[in-house]
């Protein structure tokens, strides 16, 4: 048996070195896409971790969380509220009203605002005023008296205009509960 072989073979157009680069570029290729493949299951596994979420206000109002607010009181002024965690008033968004452990019958605690005590100094008064204006009809001749008199009589309508309005009364009042 004999071979032959047709044309000349030249093994120096062969380069080695451009093959063996060729092969290590695509196993770099096939690498980098492995590891890029395994950094995406990373991040994947990562968002299915717990995140931020978006809490409602209205879930907040429900459930205390230990913070401050700024809110309005049953007068309309503005007033700060602590919302305490550890004491849960608040059921289903709308606060609970404080029953008293030994007598639940007493549901809901009542404040009274008592003014009497500045309505009888501004009624004292006036009626200090009435008689001073008397004086001074009544002491016709005397014009030292009659100035003393109308500077008594300013000193009381001065006094007078300064407690009879709401918000002496308001700050002056006693409240009891």
């Amino acid at each position: 048996m004999t071979m032959q072989t047709n044309g000349n073979y030249d093994h120096s157009r062969i380069n080695y070195t451009e093959m063996v680069k060729k092969t290590q570029t695509t196993e770099r290729a096939e690498k980098s896409k492995e590891v890029s493949k395994e950094t995406e299951i990373k991040n994947v596994s990562k968002l299915s971790e717990a995140q931020d979420k978006y809490t409602s206000s209205e879930k907040l109002e429900k459930e205390p969380i230990g913070l401050y607010r700024v809110d309005r009181d049953e007068n309309g002024n503005r007033k700060i509220f602590f919302d305490d965690p550890s004491k849960t008033s608040h059921i289903d968004g709308k606060e609970a009203s404080k029953v008293d452990e030994n007598n639940p019958e007493k549901s809901s605690e009542k404040c009274v605002t008592n003014t009497d005590k500045v309505d009888r100094e501004i009624k004292k008064l006036k009626e200090k005023k009435q008689q001073i204006e008397h004086q001074i009809q009544s002491a016709s001749g005397d014009q030292k008296k009659i100035q003393d008199l109308e500077r008594k009589l300013a000193q009381v309508e001065n006094e007078l205009s300064q407690k009879d309005n709401d918000t002496y009364r308001r700050q002056n009042a006693s409240v009891s509960g």
